[in-house]
């Protein structure tokens, strides 16, 4: 398997052959690698293992490029060098954007799609602050945390991993944001040309997405959540695991909690994180601004009764022993400032 940079040019001939292979029936990246150490080269194997031939080749690189992308072949100088050591690299990626973000260590942002907005609000703080100390954000532009990563890093540099076909937009709501990292990031899919995201794509997304990061970092994970797949892959493929702990009592947090039991970084804030990964350059972080106190009087009974886990507003008023209309108040003036979210059936919890 490659284990050093990737300079010289692959011949042409070869190049096109190796195409051929990684888009040939039955040939995954595991089968790619192996023919490539029989045969000796994709040349070779293709006159025993291709079913396509180079038309089918010509038509997909000729969308590629209408879209203003391009294949990256294992063996370009381009390749993502964190991909290439892999054993079951990606033979081909088709990609749209700024390949220059491949030259720029990476860390990966993933979480629930159905996430919180406090999770949703804490991926885009840590996204914001890992692309001002020189990462670039991955992810797989999925609902909830990818989005909020992808549209923090957008001005950073950030890599969008796609399950289905490279013009394929899933989910729709994240046409807009699909767009914008074409134009300000970088898009990169396993799939062919217009193949849709079907279930099996996602596990084979997901291990692209760790593969080329130095980390990942998993916020809001639910026990049987995707993002626990990015992690163990991650793990698997040596990189760094860091994961925001959450309530015990919150079902949303279970996946999450699990990997910090078995051993994963308890990740807290960015500080957290650039205690075991060196930034790639020095210079001030993203100051976060203090949040304010509520002024109300029964501001800090209130407060102190609140946590992550959602709480009755009828039970902060037993516990705190305040009026309804000052817990009111105060949950309005918390809203206000970002502070507090609201649930089904009257509960609030802390952001």
């Amino acid at each position: 398997m490659f284990d050093g940079p990737l300079t010289a040019e692959l011949d042409p001939g070869e190049r096109r052959a190796r195409l051929r292979l990684a888009r040939s029936a039955r040939i995954g990246p595991v089968t790619f690698h192996e023919a490539l150490a029989h045969f000796g080269s994709a040349h070779a194997a293709c006159a025993r293992l291709a079913t396509i031939g180079d038309a089918a080749i010509a038509r997909e690189e000729d969308a590629l490029a209408k879209a203003g992308g391009r294949f990256l072949v294992f063996g370009d100088p381009a390749y993502p060098p964190a991909l290439a050591t892999l054993p079951d690299a990606p033979a081909v990626l088709s990609a749209i954007g700024d390949l220059g973000l491949l030259g720029r260590p990476t860390l990966a942002v993933v979480g629930a799609r159905e996430a919180s907005l406090a999770a949703c609000r804490l991926a885009g703080e840590l996204a914001g602050s890992l692309g001002a100390a020189g990462f670039v954000v991955a992810s797989g532009l999925a609902r909830g945390i990818d989005a909020a990563a992808h549209q923090a890093a957008l001005a950073t540099g950030t890599v969008a991993v796609l399950a289905g076909g490279i013009d394929q937009v899933y989910p729709p709501q994240n046409a807009g944001l699909h767009a914008a990292i074409a134009g300000d990031g970088l898009l990169l899919s396993e799939s062919p040309w217009g193949a849709p995201p079907v279930a099996r794509a996602f596990p084979r997304r997901n291990r692209i997405v760790s593969g080329m990061s130095k980390g990942v970092v998993v916020i809001e994970a639910a026990a049987r959540s995707g993002s626990l797949i990015t992690a163990h892959r991650a793990a698997e493929q040596g990189r760094d695991v860091f994961v925001v702990p959450g309530s015990p009592a919150d079902p949303r947090y279970a996946g999450s909690n699990s990997l910090i039991r078995d051993g994963a970084i308890l990740t807290r804030d960015i500080k957290d994180i650039l205690s075991v990964l060196q930034p790639p350059r020095s210079g001030p972080q993203v100051p976060v601004k203090p949040r304010e106190k509520s002024a109300h009087p029964e501001a800090q009974k209130v407060v102190s009764a609140l946590g992550s886990v959602p709480t009755l507003v009828d039970e902060l008023v037993r516990r705190c022993q305040v009026s309804a209309a000052a817990v009111a108040e105060v949950l309005l003036a918390l809203e206000l400032e970002g502070r507090l979210e609201r649930h089904r059936g009257n509960r609030v919890s802390l952001i």
